[in-house]
This record gives C-alpha cells, sequence and structure tokens, in this order.
C-alpha cells in the first residue's frame, strides 16, 4: 500500500508538470495566432501556473460544483454519518472526511480531495435510500480506501485539469474554425514548430485526457475494493452492494465523461449496457469482476 501511495504522489506531480507544460503550449499559441507581442510565453507561463495552482487546491470544490452535492447533516443522514466515524477510527485516518450527498435516484458514490487532511466523500441519495448498512459501510469503506491510498488527489487533479486542457482546446479550435483575429500571413511571425505543436495538442488533447484518466482508474478500484474489505472485515457487504449497484438503471443527471471515472461505479450505465464486459475503454473494471477478485480475497 506504501508503494501505491509513493506512486500516486509521484504521478500527480507528473501530471501536474505536464498539464503546466501543456497549458503553456496552447496559450503561447493562442497568442502567437493572435500576435500579442514578444510576451506571449510570459503570458502563457504565467497563465498555465496560476491555474495550475487554483485547480489544485480549488479541486474539491470545483468537483462538487460540478455535481451539484449539498453538505449532509446529523439530522438527515444519521446513518452515514455513524458509519464513516466507525469506518475512520478502523482505516487509522487522523481527519474525518466532509459528507456530502447528490440528489439522484442511481446508486452511486465518489471520493475527492488534494490529500486525507482534505478529503470529501459524496453519496447519492439513491445509495442511502436502497442499500442496507452493511452494503453501505462497503461503499464508504472503499471510498475511504481511496482516501488514504492517495487516489483522490491523482483523480481530483486529473479531473480539473485535463477537463481545463479540453475547454481551451475547444474555444482555441472554434475561434480558428471561424477565423476570429485572422490576420494576413506576413503579420503572423511566430515560431512555425511551436505553432505545430500547438495545432497538434488542440487535436489530441481530448484523446489525451481519456488515455490519463483509463491509466489511474482500472486498478484503482480493485485495489480499493481489497483495502475496503481490509477496514470492515466483511467482503459480502461490498459484494452485496456490487450486485445491488450492477442491476440499477438510473441516469446520474450531473455525471459527465471528465467525472466518470471518480465514481464507485460507471454512471452512465444505460451507455454501458452488456458492454461492460468487454469495453477495453471503460474507466471502471467490470463489476463481475470486481466481485470475483472479492470472492478470492483469502
Amino acid at each position: 500500500m506504501f508503494e501505491d501511495i509513493k506512486r500516486n504522489k509521484m504521478k500527480t506531480g507528473l501530471i501536474v508538470s505536464i498539464f503546466i507544460v501543456v497549458i503553456t503550449l496552447i496559450i503561447y499559441y493562442i497568442c502567437t495566432y493572435f500576435d500579442f507581442g514578444p510576451f506571449s510565453i510570459v503570458y502563457a507561463l504565467a497563465f498555465s501556473c496560476i491555474s495550475a495552482w487554483l485547480s489544485y487546491y480549488n479541486s474539491d470544490k470545483i468537483i462538487l460544483s460540478m455535481n451539484h452535492a449539498r453538505p449532509a447533516t446529523h439530522e438527515e443522514d444519521q446513518k452515514l454519518v455513524n458509519i464513516l466515524d466507525s469506518l475512520v477510527v478502523a482505516a487509522g485516518l487522523e481527519d474525518k472526511p466532509k459528507l456530502y450527498v447528490v440528489e439522484s435516484d442511481q446508486e452511486n458514490a465518489f471520493a475527492t480531495g488534494r490529500n486525507p487532511q482534505h478529503a470529501v466523500i459524496c453519496v447519492t441519495t439513491g445509495l442511502l435510500e436502497r442499500l442496507d448498512y452493511y452494503e453501505l459501510e462497503g461503499v464508504l469503506a472503499h471510498e475511504l480506501a481511496h482516501i488514504k491510498n492517495y487516489d483522490i488527489r491523482l483523480s481530483a487533479v486529473v479531473t480539473v485539469m485535463v477537463g481545463l486542457v479540453v475547454m481551451l482546446a475547444d474555444i482555441c479550435s472554434r475561434a480558428i474554425f471561424w477565423g476570429v483575429g485572422e490576420k494576413d500571413d506576413d503579420d503572423r511571425n511566430g515560431n512555425p514548430i511551436v505553432m505545430l505543436i500547438g495545432m497538434v495538442l488542440l487535436v489530441l488533447s481530448p484523446i489525451f485526457s481519456k488515455l490519463i484518466q483509463l491509466a489511474i482508474s482500472r486498478r484503482r478500484e480493485f485495489l480499493a475494493d481489497a483495502t475496503a474489505v481490509q477496514f470492515t472485515r466483511n467482503p459480502e457487504g461490498l459484494i452485496s452492494a456490487l450486485e445491488k449497484i450492477s442491476q440499477d438503471t438510473s441516469e446520474l443527471q450531473y455525471a459527465n465523461e471528465s467525472t466518470s471515472h471518480m465514481y464507485f461505479s460507471n454512471p452512465f450505465k444505460k451507455k454501458e449496457g452488456k458492454k461492460q464486459r468487454t469495453d477495453w475503454f471503460s474507466t471502471h473494471p467490470p463489476i463481475e469482476a470486481r466481485i470475483e477478485a472479492l470472492r478470492n480475497i483469502h
């Protein structure tokens, strides 16, 4: 587990560095295209560093806002609060994650935050209403495992930063396509190599985002399931939760492609359907595979 935590921290640093380079090149390409002058690289580097800092320290707030989550309360969500209190002790965490709830019929959950000291667990109302005590305990333990293993930092950074790259690429490509700020070729004096790199990044950034999400998601789910069993000593609770969730066909209104990898199970139930067994581009391993792995834990 300690090796996985170390790797997650290294991956986060690497992704932040790549993000700064990619954003710098895209912004420099934009500045050069619109002829912002010799300080284009300064503008680009300043923008990328500031956006990286803001994304890192506000990733949990951004993701909660995207999912329209509300804080859980003792009055409305007492069972949830009690289960988490017990699990935090079992997991050996010094800080209790904040609890949030999303109004949705789908049975799902996710964890986010930049570290265990600033962590958040969010569950749907459908999960609270239809899972029993031990099933809910298994799901919360799974999310606590993501927190303890520092999966949340890597996942949150990828979600926010990759989303920004894709958004900038989309805005820039649309502006260029419609000829916004278009000038004669003689008026453009940008470095052709950097311009070419910028154009390539604009085209490939959505593909990069999907590949990064795939790289961080699938193995993480198996490890979080196994760690959850260490916390609860009850694999049957998590297995039962997975079986019940696999039968759920409800849609999660606020889910999107940039956040789908964060959830306990794939939020796009109807899209996933029976293709889950063979879809190599899914951010989640098949639920059947997760259940089989849990049954093989001794």
